[in-house]
């Protein structure tokens, strides 16, 4: 079973390369694995009408799913400190980028909410 977080957005969900880029300023590293359930290259951009992408880090994998003013990230329910960690850097980085809420158990928060009630300071991949 998965565990997801959801970013809403007041329009729609901001564009892969904003969000790739937003992390890796904040020495963050992920890849792109699978685009909308293909196979890619790891600097591969998926077209403007993606749904979902599997993203690698160094901790594990994230899904991230798209629809019109949303993005679910999604990882294991097992997922240990390290990719719950890269969960919640790649849940910021598209409200962030996108000028959204993340919205999980614990209410709706903008991007900076969330980044300070999560601890995610910058490093080596880490947020």
């Amino acid at each position: 079973m998965g565990m997801d977080r959801t970013v809403r957005f007041p329009g729609a969900p901001p564009a892969w390369e904003a969000v790739r880029d937003l992390l890796a300023a904040h020495g963050f590293a992920v890849q792109v694995r699978m685009i909308d359930g293909e196979l890619a290259f790891p600097d591969e951009a998926p077209p403007p009408s993606w749904r979902e992408l599997r993203l690698g880090t160094p901790q594990g994998m994230v899904t991230v799913r798209r629809a019109a003013d949303r993005v679910e990230c999604v990882v294991w329910g097992n997922a240990d400190a390290g990719l719950r960690r890269a969960w919640d850097a790649v849940a910021w980085a598209f409200a962030e980028a996108g000028g959204g809420l993340v919205a999980d158990d614990g209410g709706e928060r903008t991007a900076a909410q969330f980044r300070t009630e999560h601890d995610l300071s910058d490093g080596p991949n880490l947020l």
